[in-house]
């Protein structure tokens, strides 16, 4: 048995140090237990009933141990069961804090569970996060993972939670409510979420190192479900900064759920989400990944996919960027009026005009056909518009029919897939039968809308995975290049 506060204290080593009041009790007990047997004894031996108070005695004994047995299971110091709140917590339980005296019952839950994103707001001061990870704890729902974002006033805390399948997201925020949170925000998450967040940090910053049209898909994905468009800068007269500044100076601007960065080229990137603001904590991770993507310049995958035609031919694919436009001129130059009219829709004269947008890395990624020769004959863009993507293909007349457009398209809808795209969509003529065909082609399914001769044409990418490989996923052999591909017809 645990000795009581008030009779024992203990030393810097941990011995215990009985107290003198103890010592005399149990000197006075000792000498009061043989004072006691002398006397029974005298009786037992010489008085004429000494076998009748024998009996007595041992049966007095005997129920003496039997009250004593059951008076220390009923009192005895173990650590309360689950159901069991009675008893007095162990010595471990003593000393794991005042959350360790909140009984919560973890009996395993019979269902499944499910995971959450929440985020809210907290009171800056002492017990505030301590008090709504009690209120999810007594719901049963684990925190897998927290994140702090200190604000002027009060705390954001962002939380990734397993919860029993059965708690709905709405009961999970009422509890938080009841417990102080405020503006709180909960929503489904997936196997990702279950990375921690420097690890994820690290991981979208090499993407975006490797590949400058990472840097959208990298913002999203550091900040959740958002929309973000890039326009061009002001002027590009004067030093780094003046030409942008009326949109957004080099620091950048934060503005509730509105973020604005300088791009790398002095364009304005916009980061918008509806339905929660912006924490400092979040602006000054999206700075720094676009500062990074400044400081490495322009720069694309250099690997390439070798095609054979049906005719025999070989062709490379890869990706292409600003310092192909000469090239990509020189192919417009060879396409006829009609060609460049069903992929621009609008003034042939101003195709050359779009290239220098269509081939930056800043606004999507651009896969390049060329000829054994080094000669451009075909481009197929993805394009980065707000929260959706935009794909297009162009194919010089002579190579037409030959299956590049198919062979184009699919590798863009598996970038596309690899970049979290749910959809992508294709502006084009209704007459435009080789575009429709190739759409067709891919095996997903299509939607399509139709406005004064304008098809629009777009494809759900969850439904079907796409067999195409990236052109650098490809093993690559010793020359650098991809293993070859025969194209369809």
């Amino acid at each position: 048995m645990r000795a009581d506060a008030s009779d024992v204290t203990r030393t810097k080593h941990g011995r215990p140090v009985h107290q003198w009041r103890r010592d005399v009790v149990e000197l006075a007990a000792l000498f009061t237990a043989v004072a006691v047997a002398d006397a029974v004894a005298n009786m037992v031996g010489h008085g004429p009933d000494g076998p009748v108070l024998l009996a007595m005695s041992a049966v007095a004994l005997i129920a003496t141990a039997g009250f004593h047995t059951w008076w220390a299971r009923r009192h005895n110091h173990a650590p309360p069961t689950a159901h069991h709140t009675g008893a007095r917590p162990s010595a471990d339980a003593e000393q794991a804090g005042p959350a360790a005296a909140v009984a919560v019952d973890r009996t395993p839950q019979t269902g499944g569970t499910t995971l959450w994103r929440m985020r809210t707001t907290v009171r800056d001061e002492p017990g505030s996060l301590a008090a709504l990870c009690v209120t999810l704890a007594e719901q049963g729902v684990d925190i897998l993972s927290l994140q702090a974002h200190p604000l002027a006033e009060g705390t954001v805390d962002e939380f990734l939670l397993r919860a029993p399948t059965e708690l709905a997201g709405a009961g999970i925020s009422r509890s938080i409510a009841r417990s102080g949170g405020s503006g709180t925000w909960i929503e489904r998450a997936d196997a990702h979420d279950l990375v921690d967040a420097p690890t994820r940090i690290l991981g979208l910053a090499t993407r975006t190192a490797l590949d400058a049209a990472e840097l959208p898909l990298a913002l999203r994905q550091l900040l959740g479900r958002c929309t973000i468009r890039s326009l061009p800068a002001p002027s590009r007269s004067g030093p780094r900064g003046v030409g942008a500044a009326q949109g957004a100076p080099v620091e950048g601007v934060l503005e509730g759920t509105v973020l604005r960065l300088e791009g790398p080229e002095g364009e304005v990137i916009t980061v918008e989400r509806p339905y929660l603001p912006f924490t400092p904590t979040e602006f000054a991770r999206a700075r720094a990944l676009v500062e990074l993507d400044t400081r490495l310049g322009p720069r694309i995958p250099r690997s390439q996919d070798v095609l054979t035609l049906p005719e025999g031919n070989s062709i490379t694919v890869r990706r292409a960027g600003t310092a192909d436009i000469e090239a990509a001129k020189a192919m417009h130059e060879r396409c006829s009026t009609r060609t460049l009219d069903m992929r621009y829709h609008g003034p042939v004269h101003d195709a050359d005009r779009y290239l220098n947008h269509l081939l930056s890395p800043r606004f999507g990624r651009t896969l390049a056909v060329r000829t054994a020769s080094g000669r451009i004959v075909g481009l197929g863009h993805l394009l980065w518009d707000g929260d959706e993507t935009e794909i297009a293909l162009l194919v010089e007349d002579e190579w037409q029919r030959r299956g590049i457009g198919g062979q184009l398209l699919g590798r863009l809808v598996s970038m596309a897939v690899e970049a979290g795209c749910e959809s992508v969509y294709a502006v084009t003529q209704a007459s435009n039968t080789g575009m429709v065909a190739a759409m067709r082609g891919l095996g997903l399914p299509l939607d399509y809308q139709i406005e004064e001769g304008t098809l629009v044409i777009t494809a759900r990418l969850e439904a079907t995975p796409v067999s195409s490989r990236l052109p650098y996923d490809h093993a690559q052999r010793p020359d650098g290049r991809a293993e070859h591909q025969r194209a369809g017809h």
